[in-house]
């Protein structure tokens, strides 16, 4: 029983890890990279449609995004939906295939979108902490439901603080490294 708990916590941290990486795959760290049009959904015929579903998108350069969508009517809902996200291009197309230059960021965007990744990171650290707090009171439950003991309470509780404290150095390098890639001119 107590091996399921400490599965199931490790499943959640892991999906919290997860979350944390595809948020960090959308900011735009001064390289093109397909994830940063993630977000955007498109007006496709009167239904919100991500960009990714109704376009290639590529990176042919390190500082340009090309999206060939497969309906060449839809360019100019795509460049819609692409100034209203808000992303910081400003797309132009040659009627079939929409370019993005990639901005040189400036050294206050990278103060901030390092704020943002500190944001999310802290973000997934307490979600990790809301794991092991959830899967500890399971763990106390058992206890006291004399389902186990209380030396293998203590162990349980020490190998579930183990593997948070792992989690949040795994979260601490994952962060560092996306620091590095912003700072990086």
């Amino acid at each position: 029983m107590s091996n399921e708990i400490m599965t199931a916590a490790e499943q959640k941290m892991n999906g919290a890890i997860e979350n944390l990486n595809s948020s960090l795959l959308t900011l735009r760290a001064g390289r093109a990279n397909v994830h940063i049009l993630d977000k955007v959904t498109v007006d496709y015929y009167g239904a919100k449609t991500p960009i990714n579903q109704i376009a290639t998108i590529a990176v042919p350069e390190p500082r340009s995004i090309t999206i060939q969508p497969y309906d060449v009517n839809s360019i100019k809902e795509i460049e819609k939906a692409i100034l209203k996200a808000d992303l910081g291009f400003n797309p132009s197309n040659d009627g079939k295939i929409i370019r993005l230059v990639v901005p040189q960021l400036t050294e206050e965007r990278r103060k901030e979108l390092v704020k943002l990744t500190k944001k999310y990171g802290e973000e997934c650290k307490v979600s990790i902490r809301n794991v092991r707090r959830k899967a500890d009171q399971k763990i106390k439950a058992q206890q006291k439901d004399n389902e186990i003991s209380e030396d293998e309470l203590h162990d349980i509780q020490d190998d579930i603080q183990n593997l948070t404290n792992k989690k949040i150095k795994e979260i601490d390098q994952i962060l560092s490294e996306k620091e590095k890639e912003i700072l990086a001119v």
